[in-house]
């Protein structure tokens, strides 16, 4: 099973609008709600894929109870831990030239017994597992070495930890060594001060985290594809431009692809294959951390990996 962990959930309100302009009325062309959050996105690829997938974290309030009320329709397993203080909600403005304005709330605050009733249905859940995936944010009083924590009881189980993060959150996480971590270009160069401007200057800064023990690193550069080290090796993955949609969620819709092919035991390029596939996918629909099937395998005969370096 691939136990996915949400802390920072949310309800994700979508709006469809012709133009944003600062103090004016604006009416919406259309309004979607769906639950929201990089790991319930994770947790719906990799369900629609027909993976036995489970995500918990933290809800509460109303917008919790819309959340868990929309993971029963989409048939998603999870058990979260309830709270007292409301799941927060996220605006997204998508305007008629395509240009996406997110409005992201801070999260609720969790407290100390909440907090530890999340790390024994952690433990217990951990032990039905295969792979772990983290994804996102955490509530606004968790601490930032909390994925770390989590990364220490995973290794400690023999569990591969797949980490996607941001800022010092990554940065912590990093320290336990997770099995997989996936920054982007703009990303690497913030968190080393180094600039990346060649394919090599990648491949040097994925052994660097490689040699203090992380097994599978994917450093993102954007339109060009990716760049993948593992096992002393290192890969290209290239893939054909699509007219996308609505990026947001690709990133999960990715971590999704990784996890479920770890699971099926797939070799690097398979697996690199439908990770590209799934985030793809994703951009080209409307909804966000959404792919359909017979897409997803299409894709993957259209995505380039090739071995470099």
């Amino acid at each position: 099973m691939i136990l996915v962990i949400n802390l920072n959930a949310s309800v994700d309100k979508r709006y469809e609008l012709q133009d944003i302009k600062k103090g004016t009325v604006m009416r919406a062309k259309t309004v979607e709600n769906t639950p929201g959050g990089k790991g319930i996105h994770v947790a719906n690829v990799a369900t629609i894929l027909k993976e036995d997938c489970l995500v918990t974290g933290f809800l509460g309030g109303k917008t919790g109870e819309f959340i868990k009320d929309k993971l029963k329709c989409y048939n998603i397993k999870n058990d979260f831990v309830d709270i007292k203080e409301d799941t927060r909600e996220c605006l997204a403005f998508t305007t008629d030239d395509l240009i996406q304005t997110e409005i992201l709330e801070p999260g609720p605050n969790v407290t100390e017994d909440e907090r530890q009733s999340f790390l024994n249905k952690y433990n217990s859940l951990i032990d039905k597992s295969t792979i772990v995936v983290a994804s996102g944010s955490v509530p606004r009083n968790i601490e930032d070495s909390f994925y770390k924590e989590l990364i220490k009881i995973a290794n400690a189980k023999g569990k591969k930890f797949l980490l996607d993060t941001s800022g010092e959150l990554l940065k912590k996480g990093i320290e336990e060594k997770p099995y997989f971590i996936k920054p982007n270009k703009d990303e690497i160069e913030s968190f080393t001060g180094r600039s990346i401007k060649s394919d090599e200057d990648v491949i040097s800064e994925i052994r660097r985290f490689q040699e203090i023990g992380i097994k599978l690193v994917v450093i993102s550069l954007g339109a060009e594809g990716s760049i993948a080290g593992y096992d002393g090796k290192f890969y290209k993955t290239t893939f054909q431009k699509v007219n996308a949609v609505n990026t947001v969620g690709s990133g999960d819709s990715y971590v999704a692809g990784v996890a479920i092919a770890l699971n099926r035991g797939y070799d690097i390029k398979k697996l690199l294959k439908l990770a590209s596939a799934c985030g793809t996918a994703n951009s080209l629909e409307k909804e966000t951390g959404f792919v359909r099937e017979e897409i997803v395998l299409d894709l993957m005969n259209k995505v380039n990996v090739e071995e470099i370096g």
